[in-house]
């Protein structure tokens, strides 16, 4: 079923955005720009690779803005054991965060080994998701978790689905940004991200319990808007601030 709340604020809608601060080449300048940005905008996170979490602690704390880091990213092929010691290390940074009632939450987003998924061993793929949740659950985190939805058929997308179901985790999340397919009779590497069609799959095939994240493309109020009425109910974007604009010239008003 599609999101049936409508979005009547700025405030609304930034309130359902990860900023994004994940691309490789970004300067620690850059980063606490993005920190600051996220915390004027009031997000529901900033999602930071996990060296930026002492950054993102001094710029957010008390500010209700959550800090998001990522692990396995973006290809998701470090072995579990990694990527449980990497989440459950990004947890334990955050342990004070977490703990003050004027911080936002605590997540991690995972990304699935492609490779595994691909392959169809879903036991190796569950047990990992599974692995990693406890780990984040344990520290008192939500865990997202990455399908990276441009290499994967919508058979793949479906059995992940019902995989986070069953192991219980927050959020399904459509793409890392980064996953680059070559383009068919082309040297070129692109990608499609969020697309209303994936979005609808996954909603069709999570529990009630499972929220969905769109990443990946996201960078106007009208494919936000697209992707909130197929079913998603956060966003990774690092047009955040254009988005908001957006919104503002549309007519939203600020509260």
């Amino acid at each position: 079923m599609p999101s049936t709340t409508p979005l009547k604020r700025v405030t609304d809608i930034a309130r359902l955005i990860d900023h994004s601060l994940l691309h490789p080449s970004l300067t620690d300048s850059e980063i606490l720009r993005g920190l600051q940005v996220a915390k004027d905008a009031k997000v529901a996170t900033a999602c930071i690779k996990p060296y930026s979490i002492p950054e993102a602690i001094e710029v957010l704390q008390g500010s209700g803005v959550g800090i998001c880091a990522v692990i396995g990213f973006p290809h998701g092929n470090s072995t579990t054991h990694i990527k449980v010691a990497e989440a459950a290390a990004a947890m334990d940074d955050l342990a004070d965060f977490v703990r003050s009632p004027q911080n936002g939450p605590a997540e991690i987003d995972m990304v699935v080994n492609v490779g595994k998924v691909l392959s169809e061993d879903w036991g190796y793929v569950e047990h990992e998701i599974a692995a990693i949740n406890k780990a984040v659950v344990q520290r008192r985190g939500a865990l997202k978790v990455i399908f990276e939805n441009d290499f994967l058929s919508t058979e793949h997308i479906v059995r992940l689905s019902e995989i986070c179901t069953r192991v219980g985790v927050a959020y399904v999340k459509t793409s890392t940004g980064f996953g680059f397919v070559k383009a068919e009779g082309s040297a070129l590497y692109t990608y499609k991200g969020a697309t209303v069609e994936h979005i609808q799959v996954m909603k069709q095939n999570v529990g009630p319990s499972v929220q969905i994240k769109a990443a990946g493309g996201i960078r106007t109020l009208e494919q936000f808007l697209q992707a909130y009425e197929a079913g998603a109910t956060r966003f990774g974007a690092t047009a955040t601030e254009a988005i908001l604009k957006e919104a503002r010239a549309r007519g939203y008003p600020e509260e």
